[in-house]
């Protein structure tokens, strides 16, 4: 039967709620047969896979364009649902649609764990998610047939059993490409958008150090956790490889292990080493060394759980090695933003994907290194989307690279944000937590829910602000600020060295837009969580990056907080004193375009 495409995809299925509301209110669709759909045909087809030490089926969807046989073969596009999703949810067989009109044989499937595939969910591991991905890419390359015998000998070959293949999607659907291509090297493009570099850096964030988890993004976590476990209600007639203990319904074990322990709010060494092990085994900073396809990577600003730094992150690995590489920072992610496809933003609609500035990106992409035409501008390095242009032809801006932190602030002891470390003023100023969170960034879950969410705050005596002067010119951030602190805090320097880490000091670094109304604007609810190794030594913070324009006459102001009720905080009532002189002082660097 005919899939019918709503007119616009605004994104792909990955934020939270909708996944919810989705698996809710509806159960999956019956299995198509192989059926005309105007340029192309679409035939449902299972995989049976050995992945993760057991055999399950793979439930797919190929679409084959009209006219495309052994003698007329096309190049191939996989793709793969978001994390909840499957081959039928709305943008994921958009996804085979949109490249199927543009005469590439696609096959999307439901990933492991989804939608009427089986096995357990294992978070996008290579050895277990890609290796059931590099058995799909066999059959595109001839080596083996669908469980019903169909084969796929109209795919462009490289060589023998090497088809001509890229993937393209968001979230879990990114992540899986990158995981892929470590494991199959005949992956030849990837466009893998709004997806996690570093599961640790994603769930719990610690932006000063690697080595010791930070605070616990437990909405995010625990919404994602509870859409895997109560599959039964949403799926009839799971498929028993996916079930793997009253423990744990449909995780492998170590998420489950993984869960708990965050959930458990106390950290001590052994078990945060395997955490951090296991959180980093299946995130693409263990394995990126081992991709070698070109990648288009494609970020959203509006993104509290994979923000622009995971994507910066992948980049600047890739590059560094050789892999060919570019980055686009899209307006919309897991929080929000614009969807508009006037404004430059991707449309899977029929014939929408030439009409954006990001769909025709990934169409050059595709052009390039599936079609081979060398002679194709795959555009720039590097290209962001600005909110505050009203020309929809002039949205996105371009660079030949990243930007770099080119203005520095002092935070003085008057709670003053200088330019110049002569005007720092003399004097410290305190704030204590308290047991329950006192500031508000997000709601994870309501934002995604489209419902209301209450105004980011700080509650006075938890926090410490740093204003700056108007700004005599309009300023434009574009990329990750930078903050490099020193507090005082006796309790936490008796409690940090107990052997476990929930008894070191949590904080958190924000910037805020302050109008001379004394409104003020967290971008993108954008905070960074820190658990600071040893409050005795200067710690450096890099926060989340940005793309604002702050207009001529606002205010920076940088704020350390005590809470945040989207995240697990603080052990214990750690009162936290910042004392500044001229000599020494904290300093917030800004990447600063025009410097």
């Amino acid at each position: 039967m005919e899939v019918s495409v709503s007119r616009r995809v605004p994104r792909f299925r990955a934020p939270l709620a909708l996944v919810l509301g989705a698996a809710l209110a509806a159960p999956l669709a019956p299995t198509a047969p192989a059926a005309a759909a105007g340029q192309y045909s679409v035939t449902a087809l299972k995989f049976t896979v050995r992945a993760g030490g057991r055999t399950c089926t793979v439930d797919a969807d190929l679409y084959r364009p009209a006219g495309v046989d052994r003698s007329r073969p096309a190049p191939a596009v996989l793709a793969t649902n978001g994390f909840g999703g499957s081959k039928s949810d709305g943008s994921t067989d958009a996804i085979g649609k949109a490249f199927a009109e543009r005469g590439y044989v696609s096959l999307v499937y439901s990933g492991l764990g989804f939608g009427r595939s089986g096995c357990l969910i294992s978070l996008d591991d290579p050895g277990v998610d890609g290796t059931a991905a590099s058995r799909l890419i066999d059959f595109l390359g001839g080596k083996r047939a669908a469980d019903d015998g169909t084969e796929a000998d109209f795919v462009t070959l490289d060589s023998a059993g090497d088809p001509r293949v890229g993937m393209v999607g968001g979230s879990y659907g990114g992540a899986i490409q990158l995981a892929t291509a470590s494991v199959d090297h005949r992956v030849d493009a990837l466009v893998p958008m709004v997806t996690w570099n570093d599961l640790v850096y994603s769930l719990t964030p610690n932006n000063t150090s690697r080595t010791v988890p930070g605070a616990y993004k437990w909405q995010w976590a625990n919404g994602f956790y509870l859409t895997g476990e109560s599959q039964p209600l949403t799926v009839p007639d799971l498929d028993p490889s996916r079930i793997n203990s009253l423990a744990c319904l449909h995780f492998v074990t170590k998420v489950c292990d993984t869960i708990h322990t965050l959930n458990s709010g106390s950290y001590p060494a052994r078990a945060t080493a395997e955490l951090l092990a296991y959180a980093r085994s299946v995130s693409p900073v263990s394995y990126l060394s081992r991709v070698e396809a070109p990648t288009l990577l494609v970020q959203g600003q509006a993104d509290t759980l994979f923000n622009l730094n995971e994507a910066t992150a992948t980049y600047r690995t890739l590059t560094s090695q050789g892999t060919p590489t570019k980055m686009i920072w899209q307006s919309w992610g897991h929080s929000g933003g614009t969807t508009d496809p006037a404004a430059g933003e991707l449309d899977l609609s029929p014939g929408s994907l030439e009409s954006t500035y990001v769909g025709r990106r990934i169409l050059a992409w595709f052009d390039r290194y599936l079609h081979r035409r060398g002679d194709v501008d795959t555009g720039p390095a590097f290209a962001y989307y600005r909110d505050w242009i009203t020309d929809p032809h002039r949205t996105y801006a371009t660079a030949a690279g990243l930007p770099v932190l080119s203005r520095k602030l002092y935070l003085s002891g008057d709670g003053k944000l200088v330019d110049n470390r002569t005007k720092v003023a003399r004097g410290g100023r305190t704030y204590r937590n308290r047991l329950v969170s006192t500031s508000h960034s997000e709601s994870s879950l309501t934002g995604t829910a489209g419902l209301q969410d209450p105004v980011p705050y700080d509650t006075p005596g938890t926090y410490l602000g740093w204003t700056s002067e108007p700004l005599a010119r309009t300023t434009d951030v574009v990329g990750a600020p930078r903050a490099t602190l020193k507090v005082v805090s006796p309790q936490a320097e008796r409690t940090q060295n107990s052997g476990d880490a929930a008894d070191k000091l949590v904080l958190f670094a924000k910037v805020y837009d302050v109008a001379p109304d004394g409104t003020q604007t967290l971008v993108h609810r954008l905070v960074a969580p820190v658990r600071v190794p040893d409050v005795t030594r200067t710690f450096t913070v890099t926060l989340p990056g940005i793309v604002h324009r702050y207009d001529k006459g606002h205010r920076l102001r940088f704020v350390i907080a005590a809470s945040d009720d989207a995240y697990f905080g603080n052990r214990g009532i750690k009162p936290v004193t910042v004392v500044s002189a001229p000599g020494d002082t904290g300093e917030l660097e800004l990447p600063v375009l025009g410097g």
